[in-house]
């Protein structure tokens, strides 16, 4: 159990174990409590004090949690919940028994394996039927929020043993990105999955979240990443200039219609893109996806002792949790200081987007977009990737269903024109 946390309660909830741990958050097992012996198991997300006692951070991070509540998919892990205290924040997430995309590619790679090409597709088109959800989403009088992600990579891809793939961290990078960017002049992102135009701080719309997951599938199925270099320059460089291998280059039973699916996702033209996520999924499916049992069997497969481990984990809490009683929070407080229902998100309204958009115009005009898309499901399945920036090498902390604790993904300065102009010219 984690130091000071075993069996704590907060409200409804209790909290166990860590699962991972990262610069801005730890995420615990938690057990929902309810009344006449009603349990649930969740994942608990912990913001580290200096977030939790941000008042800016913490009405930013629950506006957007509110946007993310309209977005309902089984792709998309959910967020349950949102407990403030005095001085703590606790995000509550479904749980989610999986393993991160990053981790199962690493996984296959260390046995000299790549991901199954059915397999493979199966996860992308998963995925992508998630961002279309988001892309999609829509507050109550039915007027579009326009959120868009931002931040696709293999860490934010859960795939669970029921073989769903899952998107998460619409939410905590989009806080952390917007409130850092205003304070720093920085731009969130992995470099490696930014589409050109975001480089370009251009104005992003969902053909950003299309590339990025043509990104994702075809390291899956190449079982190595596509854009690498020694230094930011040279790896925005490549970006935007770099030759693209064809997947099946590298992965030799990678089908040739595969390959034009992939390049076509790729391409750095947004214009010459699939125009929405749903149609580079459809494009995939028609060659015959694996099957969700056989991409769940796969998973069980390829990552079994880190799952198994998180299985007892799981299984000693809710046997060991019968005499917790749920209680009232202490001193618990909105972020303007007045009292609140436990971890009520109240629906988004049309004048709350507005007043979203509103505040974007305030912004530097690279950032804007990204409030307006706001975030999506703070949420994060089986395994919460506490990733540590943009490194080949990051780990994915399998936490069983949480956002993403740490978005400590890239945030870095945001490209100037020179600079950009510099990159195309140290391009190979």
């Amino acid at each position: 159990m984690g130091e000071g946390t075993a069996g704590r309660v907060i409200g409804r909830y209790a909290l166990f174990d860590v699962l991972a741990a990262g610069g801005m958050a730890t995420v615990h097992i938690g057990r929902l409590l309810g009344p006449v012996g009603f349990a649930r198991t969740v994942a608990i997300k912990r913001l580290h004090p200096q977030y939790a006692r941000d008042p800016e951070f913490v009405s930013m991070f629950l506006d957007e949690a509110r946007m993310c509540a309209r977005i309902r998919h089984p792709n998309v892990v959910p967020t349950l919940d949102v407990v403030a205290t005095q001085g703590e924040l606790f995000l509550v997430m479904e749980y989610v028994q999986g393993e991160s995309l990053a981790h199962l590619i690493r996984a296959a790679s260390k046995r000299g394996e790549t991901i199954p090409w059915r397999v493979a597709i199966s996860i992308a088109a998963g995925c992508l039927h998630g961002l279309h959800a988001a892309h999609e989403a829509k507050d109550e009088r039915s007027l579009p929020l326009e959120l868009v992600h931002r931040d696709v990579s293999p860490h934010n891809v859960l795939v669970g043993v029921d073989g769903m793939a899952r998107v998460v961290d619409f939410g905590v990078a989009k806080a952390t990105g917007r409130i850092q960017a205003t304070r720093e002049g920085t731009v969130k992102g992995k470099l490696g999955y930014m589409a050109p135009e975001q480089m370009a701080q251009e104005p992003i719309t969902r053909k950003a979240d299309v590339y990025a997951a043509a990104v994702c599938l075809w390291e899956a199925l190449a079982g190595k990443r596509l854009f690498e270099a020694e230094t930011e320059a040279l790896l925005l460089a490549r970006v935007l200039t770099g030759e693209v291998l064809l997947p099946s280059e590298i992965a030799s039973d990678v089908p040739s219609e595969l390959d034009e699916i992939v390049m076509k996702g790729l391409s750095r033209n947004p214009e010459k893109r699939y125009a929405t996520a749903r149609q580079l999924a459809q494009a995939l499916e028609k060659l015959g996806p694996a099957s969700i049992g056989e991409v769940g069997e796969w998973v069980e497969s390829m990552a079994k002792n880190g799952l198994d481990e998180r299985a007892s984990k799981v299984a000693a809490v809710e046997e060991g949790c019968g005499d917790l009683t749920p209680v009232p929070a202490e001193d618990e407080l909105t972020p303007a200081g007045k009292p609140a229902a436990s971890g009520s998100i109240r629906p988004i309204s049309t004048s709350d987007h507005r007043e979203m958009v509103a505040r974007s115009k305030s912004l530097p005009r690279w950032l804007a977009p990204a409030v307006v898309a706001g975030v999506a499901a703070l949420s994060v399945g089986g395994w919460l990737v506490m990733r540590g920036g943009d490194a080949p090498t990051a780990t994915a902390a399998p936490a069983a269903t949480a956002a993403p604790a740490d978005s400590s993904t890239a945030l870095a300065p945001a490209p100037s024109a020179t600079a950009i102009e510099a990159a195309k010219s140290a391009a190979p």
